[in-house]
């Protein structure tokens, strides 16, 4: 038996609200009803979290309405002192939080507490941005007026985030949010509910007043969200998830016209050209793949690789991702755990079986393991051709499909042979090279010799399905700003 990293992860669980975040504290769901949140390396209930309702929605946006003028006027300081009282909380309790993400998202440990600082410095680089919203003054060109623009918090906003980040998701999306001077409300998705709720009363302890912050874990999440969009107080729609729900949230929004940031579905190509530095390229490669389990928007999907060092880059990617540990992720020296659920490890399963009825080989993994859990093993899959349909889709698993091709346009050209645009990676040391590809791929996000390339100071966001808006950098306070034109005689 796998010895676990302490005696029972669990605990952890025991300082979470599992009811609703409304008006600064947890509440039941007005039904009374509540859900269960599962543990995915052992199938087992983890907690039962609250359950919200159309009602529970509405209550949470008269509670934020009630107080969003007086937070847009909460001097920008001290917005941004609770931004940095909160990260300070955070980083205190980073252990408990990346056990916690473990227990509810079943990823390995280290992936965990890498994204506890990861996520936590979102709320420190937009505690320092709430200071540094301006404008600008100017003489009109015609000589006969000044201009003057400011910027105001755009309104309440609604946020919904996936499950495969808790808590960099939600930061990243609150952060801005209320450094702007913006209430917002959050449903975070029904797997992982129990990140979002820790972070709602850390806020809390941190100083934020009642009702700008709350928190609507749901497992009726359309109907709870229509409730939120549909009412005209709501000014803002930020979503990070698929692309067709994302093209639905924005038809609902289209009706009261309210802004949307959409942070859509990705299928990263990763080019390694004849020219690169092999074994860079493999651990970019590895870290651009199994960062989360492979479980993540960025993560590199499809593997292009120059004919000449194919078998190179190959036989090392497998060399290096066959030593990888699979099992619960709390316990001693996993590096890969479970998928988030079966139906995610079932549609993982799926490509990878359709993709060896196509001619794929396997140089590793390719099999459901036996017994409790939703893991699936570390695969690597070579003799895949650049079209196939395994190309097409994000496999959002740990596993690696690679191709062939044998000129830099023909590598271009498959790598923008897709209706997504979010990320792309490619190594190279001809520096000419790296520009010409870089400016070529069709992508919001670049990453040239780096396999990792979210950072809180960057614009995160891409173009083409893969969405609107940015977040993160100086860019990502702009998404929860309306400007303003003053003329002046």
């Amino acid at each position: 038996m796998t010895d676990t990293i302490v005696d029972n992860p669990r605990t952890v669980l025991d300082n979470v609200p599992t009811g609703l975040w409304i008006d600064g504290e947890s509440v039941p769901a007005s039904s009374g009803e509540t859900f269960t949140v599962y543990d995915p390396a052992t199938e087992e209930p983890l907690t039962s979290v609250a359950d919200a309702g159309v009602d529970d929605a509405r209550r949470a946006l008269d509670k934020a309405a009630a107080v969003a003028d007086d937070w847009a006027a909460t001097p920008a300081r001290e917005r941004g002192e609770i931004l940095r009282r909160a990260f300070e909380l955070l980083t205190d309790r980073a252990d408990d939080i990346a056990m916690l993400m473990t227990l509810e998202l079943g990823r390995a440990l280290p992936d965990s507490q890498a994204e506890t600082k990861y996520g936590t410095e979102f709320l420190r680089w937009f505690a320092e941005e709430a200071v540094r919203i301006g404008g600008r003054f100017a003489t009109a060109p015609a000589g006969n007026g000044r201009i003057l623009v400011s910027h105001a918090p755009v309104g309440p906003s609604l946020a919904i985030t996936p499950w495969n980040f808790p808590l960099a998701m939600g930061t990243r999306k609150i952060g801005p949010a209320l450094a702007a001077g913006n209430v917002m409300l959050v449903k975070p998705a029904h797997e992982t509910p129990l990140t979002m709720l820790a972070l709602a009363a850390v806020f809390a302890e941190a100083g934020l007043p009642a009702g700008v912050l709350s928190v609507l874990p749901t497992s009726n999440a359309g109907d709870v969200s229509s409730a939120i969009i549909t009412d005209d107080r709501i000014r803002k729609i930020s979503f990070t998830g698929s692309t067709p729900v994302g093209r639905n949230l924005m038809a609902q929004a289209a009706e009261r016209v309210q802004r949307t940031s959409m942070e859509l579905g990705g299928n990263a190509p990763f080019l390694v050209f004849d020219d690169a530095d092999i074994d860079a390229a493999v651990e970019g490669a590895y870290l651009a793949k199994m960062r989360n389990g492979g479980e993540a928007c960025t993560a590199a999907n499809r593997f292009l690789v120059q004919s000449g060092v194919a078998e190179e880059f190959t036989a090392k990617l497998t060399e290096k991702m066959a030593a990888v540990r699979l099992g619960a992720g709390y316990d001693e020296g996993v590096t890969l755990g479970p998928l988030v659920s079966a139906k995610q490890r079932d549609k993982v399963a799926e490509m990878v079986d359709g993709a060896i009825a196509d001619g794929a080989r396997v140089r590793l993994g390719g099999k459901v393991p036996e017994g409790k859990g939703y893991f699936y093993p570390a695969t690597v899959l070579d003799r895949v051709d650049a079209y196939a349909p395994v190309t097409r889709d994000e496999i959002f698993g740990p596993v690696a499909v690679i191709s062939t091709f044998e000129s830099e346009a023909d590598a271009i050209k498959a790598a923008n042979s897709t209706e997504y645009g979010l990320a792309s990676y490619f190594y190279s040391r001809d520096l000419e090279r790296c520009m010409r590809v870089a400016e070529g791929l069709d992508s919001g996000m670049v990453g040239v010799n780096r396999g990792v390339i979210s950072d809180p100071a960057a614009p995160f966001g891409g173009v083409k399905q893969s969405g609107i808006g940015r977040e993160g950098g100086s860019e990502g306070i702009d998404e929860y700003l309306s400007v303003k034109y003053i003329a002046l005689t």
